[in-house]
């Protein structure tokens, strides 16, 4: 958690997301949080202050934000952009409404082009300097959000880019270089293509690195280079942004529901009902050692809940987790920030519990890289898959491999032959176990090549 004087930004690795808390004299703004209010309330606690403000600066489409369990709690005031229409009570703000934070302000810029309602907030000192901006997704470090996302028939892609590059050189350039800008997310997020890992920078900086930023780039250059080779946007995205224009269920409701642990018998009954998901949230190796059989695997080692989101298809999907014991809480409440609110129950005990009462298991056969060489220098013919993204593959790959992204897993199988062995890989063996488990359960031979294309670059292949 990054703090500088009254700002403390909450960062969530798994969503690359930051949110934000800002205090000055007892009363506190919030920007952008996640769905899990508790953070924001034990700080509020702690320093003896209340809730005034929720800020949020746009509808966001990769995950379900808090914005309304944090209101019931606190009584706070949400706060969105020109524009914004929702199903529950807000203040829509105006472009440059003023708002009063203890001896700080707060000021709405209005900065459409990732979203027709995307707001930035301008944090001043009681005298009037200014100190930072939250920046959503309009502009992140050393990249801009993506403008497709809000496209529509009215409104294409390339005139939410312009709107973009006009709120960028009016409303931000503007600014002073010593400004600190606060995004909302960093590298690994979708909502963008080649983020930082840096959580926040000046503004002074940022013109120097982030090519939208560019003064002397125009309009059809800027829209040109915003638009070109974005990859096709998470399936979940706008489910989330449906979400976070209605009203939810709580989280309270919805970890009251997921947290059931569930027997043995309770979990086979419920395991074989067709419209119910067994989940496996385990690390790659155990999954691959013994599993349930027919079961998915997302690890809580990865970016689990962007994975539960691209790859199970229905959000509404009904689940029954396999966890290791005393992770059930983060499971269900990372399943529910990006609005996977049907968490049936854990079996009690986890995956032991299925193995002392010795039921039918499953494995991932797994093969050392080296062995995976050996097999291609003999000349044998082998089914190497590689499951990165594309342009991990285009920028090195081993020759033999033929790319079959994990994100579009549900498609691509439908090419493979069951009647083939498959060697799989990722970069380092998480993607590569999601892919292979989901292959299994519809019935393809895999193999797991163990370490991924790590392990396989530091083998010489002629």
């Amino acid at each position: 958690m990054e703090t500088t004087n009254h700002v403390e930004q909450l960062y969530t690795k798994c969503l690359a997301q930051g949110a934000y808390f800002i205090n000055s004299g007892g009363e506190v703004a919030v920007i952008d949080p996640l769905r899990e209010f508790e953070p924001y309330l034990k700080l509020a606690e702690e320093k003896n202050a209340k809730i005034k403000y929720i800020f949020l600066t746009h509808f966001h489409a990769d995950f379900v934000s808090g914005h309304l369990d944090l209101a019931q709690k606190t009584g706070a005031t949400i706060v969105l952009g020109p524009s914004a229409e929702a199903q529950y009570d807000f203040h829509s703000a105006k472009d440059g409404e003023v708002f009063n934070l203890g001896e700080l302000t707060l000021t709405l810029l209005h900065t459409p082009g990732h979203t027709l309602e995307s707001s930035c907030y301008l944090l001043k000192d009681k005298n009037g300097k200014v100190l930072s901006l939250f920046t959503g997704d309009t502009l992140f470090i050393d990249d801009v959000g993506r403008p497709d996302l809000a496209a529509k028939s009215a409104m294409s892609t390339e005139d939410l880019a312009g709107l973009l590059y006009d709120s960028l050189r009016e409303k931000i350039m503007p600014l002073p270089d010593e400004l600190i800008i606060y995004p909302a997310h960093g590298a690994g997020s979708a909502c963008g293509k080649n983020m930082s890992s840096k959580t926040s920078d000046t503004l002074g900086n940022q013109k120097k690195e982030n090519y939208a930023l560019d003064a002397t780039m125009s309009k059809a250059d800027f829209i040109k280079e915003v638009t070109e080779g974005l990859p096709e946007p998470p399936l979940y995205f706008p489910k989330n942004v449906a979400m976070n224009k209605g009203v939810n269920a709580s989280l309270d409701s919805i970890l009251a529901k997921g947290l059931r642990p569930l027997s043995l018998t309770d979990f086979e009954e419920m395991r074989t009902q067709d419209d119910v998901l067994v989940l496996d949230t385990r690390t790659p190796s155990a999954f691959a050692k013994a599993h349930i059989p027919g079961s998915m695997f997302i690890g809580l080692s990865g970016q689990f809940a962007p994975w539960v989101g691209e790859l199970i298809e229905n959000i509404q999907q009904k689940i029954i987790l396999v966890c290791e014991p005393k992770t059930e809480k983060e499971t269900v409440t990372r399943l529910a920030r990006v609005g996977y609110d049907h968490t049936l129950g854990f079996l009690d005990g986890g995956f032991k519990t299925w193995e002392k009462a010795e039921k039918t298991t499953q494995s991932i056969p797994q093969i050392e890289a080296a062995e995976v060489v050996k097999k291609i220098k003999s000349s044998e013919k082998i089914n190497l898959l590689d499951v990165r993204k594309i342009n991990e593959y285009n920028t090195n790959h081993v020759k033999q491999a033929e790319n079959k992204t994990l994100s579009e897993v549900h498609k691509n199988l439908e090419t493979l032959d069951k009647n083939q062995k498959y060697y799989v890989h990722c970069a380092g063996g998480y993607r590569s176990m999601i892919y292979n488990s989901i292959a299994q359960a519809r019935g393809f031979d895999v193999v797991d090549v163990m370490g991924g294309y790590k392990a396989l670059q530091n083998v010489t292949l002629k």
